[in-house]
């Protein structure tokens, strides 16, 4: 398909060569972290401000073209894809720090910016933005699918983290959410509609957002466990007991023995901890000697502690390449990715469940979690072109859902729902997803924005 000729003309007029039909821009914008496939969009636009946004949303509402706001292309869930053929606008050049104000320990930007970028700028501050899922993300990819990671046990997610934004909707109306103040109680919280609505009611063209202080002392190490079960109880131990940690993951043994193949590390091959502490040097260690009392009850072994910059860098570098490292162990292969998230007392007895299916089923499938606020993952290891396989690789992932429903928990922590998690969005939340839909077509009558994804079709 191509764009209407109409609209075509209109968008050359606004944006001249930052609009492109060509195969190769089209074909990247197709791609997918995951398994996740879908056709080309029918063009890609790179808008540079909000008036260009506004603009070209309400030229393709009036014409029904969809539109699909790109980030860094990090998600998980097919979040991004273009189901229904139309527009991807591509936010990498909206990549500006607007304001940084460091006494009120807030910043305001655009959606290109990535977290590593606006870490570097904030260096000389003293101040940090904490949310780290990993991937170097666009943070307005990040408020859209409201990620979180490694440091949510600690510092929150980006629910948390975001206190303003600027909206463009559907029609082209250019709205702004939320305050500077630390609070307001006037009217709908709308930032909080807009967080983790994955580009379906609104495009996102700038954040303002929570920073934190750096801490004075940062300590991290990796420790090893004979089980699964008992570094997963060391967890729920851990976070009854009150210590603050900044961040405690979780890597099974298939996990581990991929680090050691991929990244060069040196890891027995069984479960680990990572974990991490923020504070004094006082608190700092006096955190550290209360976890290690712990963790030696669940009988942690081989302590590894990386105290300079350098060493906890490789640490949560090679944490963060969990992905591509496990993809290692199954040359060829791709991954069928699912996250849950469980009530921490159901924790240890849920990956316990996720590890017995998937062995079960023959899967090579390494667990991982930001298992401090009950959020794991599995990479279901697959050959792309076995339908089957992926089939019964889908539901293994889809029981792992169940099972977290059945006490409590959630479909997703994280990924958020994009294309691979919408068939159970009913299974959550029953008819409170026919109110999202509702939602929906109030601010997007026409289902301009990223249709097929997170909502029901309309009827």
């Amino acid at each position: 398909m191509s764009l209407p000729e109409n609209l075509r003309n209109r968008l050359c007029d606004l944006l001249g060569d930052r609009l492109s039909e060509g195969a190769a821009d089209r074909d990247h914008h197709a791609q997918s972290e995951s398994f996740h496939r879908a056709p080309p969009p029918d063009a890609v636009a790179w808008p540079e401000t909000t008036q260009e946004v506004s603009a070209i949303l309400a030229a393709c509402d009036e014409v029904g073209v969809p539109v699909i706001a790109w980030g860094a292309g990090t998600s998980l869930e097919g979040h991004a894809l273009a189901v229904r053929g139309g527009l991807t606008l591509d936010f990498g050049r909206m990549d500006r720090v607007l304001e940084v104000r460091p006494e009120d320990m807030t910043v305001s930007i655009q959606p290109g910016v990535t977290r590593e970028a606006l870490n570097q700028e904030l260096r000389a501050t003293g101040l940090f933005f904490s949310v780290d899922p990993g991937a170097n993300a666009s943070l307005g990819g990040m408020a859209a699918t409201r990620a979180s990671g490694t440091t949510a046990v600690r510092y929150g997610t980006m629910r948390d983290n975001v206190l303003a934004l600027e909206v463009v909707l559907a029609d082209g109306r250019i709205i702004r959410t939320g305050t500077r103040a630390a609070k307001s109680s006037a009217g709908y919280d709308l930032t909080a509609l807009f967080v983790g609505s994955e580009g379906t009611l609104g495009i996102i063209t700038e954040l303002t957002l929570r920073l934190h202080g750096q801490p004075e002392q940062v300590a991290a190490a990796v420790c090893a466990f004979d089980d699964l079960d008992r570094a997963v109880e060391c967890v729920s131990t851990t976070i009854q007991s009150g210590i603050p940690m900044a961040r405690i993951e979780f890597v099974d043994a298939a996990t581990a023995r991929a680090f050691n193949g991929y990244a060069g590390a040196s890891l027995p091959e069984l479960p680990h901890l990572m974990v991490e502490f923020h504070g004094s040097p006082g608190a700092v260690r006096e955190d550290a000697e209360r976890f290690g009392e712990i963790a030696a009850d669940y009988g942690a072994k081989g302590f590894d502690w990386a105290t300079t910059p350098e060493d906890r860098a490789r640490l949560w570098r090679m944490r963060h390449g969990a992905y591509h490292a496990c993809l290692s162990l199954r040359p060829g292969a791709s991954g069928v990715l699912t996250d849950i998230c469980v009530p921490m007392s159901e924790l240890p007895a849920a990956v316990h469940a996720a590890a017995e299916d998937i062995a079960a089923n023959g899967f090579i499938g390494p667990i991982v979690g930001h298992v401090g606020d009950g959020n794991f993952h599995s990479i279901l290891l697959v050959d792309p072109g076995d339908e089957a396989e992926v089939a019964r690789a889908k539901e293994v992932a889809f029981r792992m859902a169940e099972r977290a429903l059945a006490v409590g928990g959630t479909i997703t922590g994280e990924h958020g729902v994009g294309l691979g998690k919408r068939a159970l969005m009913p299974a959550q939340h029953g008819e409170a997803w026919q109110v999202m839909g509702a939602i929906k077509a109030a601010l997007d009558p026409r289902d301009t924005l990223n249709p097929g994804k997170l909502v029901p079709d309309r009827n």
